[in-house]
């Protein structure tokens, strides 16, 4: 079973998906519940969300949703529930794995991802692995520059990617 939701934030619309195992989808800022919508990764209904709110998976949904609001808000820095990172490959999984390890307030290197999973050789593979990331802001690919200090790439956009970091206080600090 699964649960899903979709919610207005000071950022814009958002959407949670989550299982018994945890969260596995997260749907970053867009400008309205529709466009929420258009980027969901799987079929959403709001009747199950409905029929579902008391299940344990409604309440995990309610919990995130309350953390990323408070976050988004400046008034929480770090987001505690279960992740299902099931649909990741065991690479994908090891690299969002290493991006857990990040602290707010931090930003790394692709090469430093790629350093801990195996190698610099692996930097091109981690930045794949980022674009594959299901639960963004949870797993805090934004932590991830380049090497140089620029921005490099965000799924979510640069504009979410930029905003995110300044939230952070680490945007200042870069190219």
């Amino acid at each position: 079973m699964s649960t899903t939701s979709v919610f207005q934030t000071c950022w814009g619309w958002m959407g949670i998906g989550a299982s018994e195992h945890g969260v596995y989808s997260i749907v970053l800022p867009r400008p309205s519940r529709q466009a929420v919508y258009e980027q969901w990764p799987a079929p959403h209904s709001e009747r199950a969300e409905q029929t579902r709110q008391n299940s344990a998976e409604g309440k995990l949904v309610r919990e995130v949703q309350a953390q990323l609001m408070a976050f988004l808000a400046n008034q929480r820095r770090e987001l505690d529930f279960p992740l299902d990172l099931s649909c990741g490959t065991p690479f994908q999984r090891q690299v969002w794995r290493a991006i857990l390890r990040i602290p707010y307030g931090r930003v790394r290197s692709y090469r430093w991802v790629a350093d801990r999973i195996g190698g610099p050789h692996y930097a091109r593979a981690v930045g794949n692995a980022l674009g594959a990331n299901p639960v963004p802001i949870i797993v805090p690919c934004h932590r991830i520059v380049t090497s140089d200090g620029s921005l490099g790439g965000f799924t979510g956009g640069l504009p979410i990617k930029r905003k995110l970091l300044a939230l952070e206080g680490t945007l200042a600090q870069l190219k």
